[in-house]
C-alpha cells in the first residue's frame, strides 16, 4: 500500500507517518520504480505505535518499547511504572483543577450580588475594565 493508504488505515495523516520515519519508529521501505509500498506488517507497528500513545507512553518510550525484545519483561514494566507514576500525577493535578472550579462555580451560584467569583479569580474584569479604558 502507499503512504496514504497507510495514513488512512491508521487513523493518521501522512505527515505524522513521515514524522514517525524520521524519529526510527517506522521504517522507510526501498522505492522500486514507483511509489514506496508498505506491508501490513508497516501498519500492525503503525497500530502499535498508536496504541501504546494511547496509553500514554512518549515517543521516546515507545522506540524503547519497540527495540525491547518480546521476553524482556523488566524493562517493559519499568517503561510502564514511569508512565503509571506520571499518570497519577497528572490525574491528581487534573482533580485539583476541578475542586478549585467546582469551588468558583458554587461560589457564583450562591450569591448573585458582587462580582462573579470565576471572573474575579481569574483577573477577567481587571484585564477588561483596563483594555475598556485604554480605548
Amino acid at each position: 500500500m502507499k503512504i496514504g493508504e497507510l495514513a488512512r488505515a491508521g487513523g493518521v495523516n501522512v505527515e505524522t507517518i513521515r514524522y514517525y520515519q524520521r524519529r526510527g519508529l517506522l521504517a522507510q521501505p526501498a522505492r522500486h520504480e514507483g511509489p514506496r509500498r508498505y506491508t501490513r506488517s508497516d501498519l500492525g507497528r503503525l497500530q502499535s505505535i498508536r496504541s501504546a500513545q494511547t496509553a500514554g507512553f512518549t515517543l521516546d518510550e515507545i522506540a524503547t518499547l519497540l527495540a525491547l525484545d518480546t521476553g524482556d519483561r523488566t524493562a517493559a514494566q519499568d517503561l510502564a511504572r514511569v508512565r503509571i507514576a506520571a499518570l497519577d500525577e497528572k490525574i491528581a493535578t487534573l482533580q485539583t483543577m476541578r475542586g478549585a472550579l467546582v469551588r468558583l462555580a458554587d461560589d457564583c451560584a450562591s450569591d448573585q450580588s458582587g462580582p462573579c467569583p470565576i471572573i474575579d479569580a481569574f483577573s477577567f474584569a481587571q484585564e477588561n475594565a483596563g483594555s475598556k479604558l485604554a480605548t
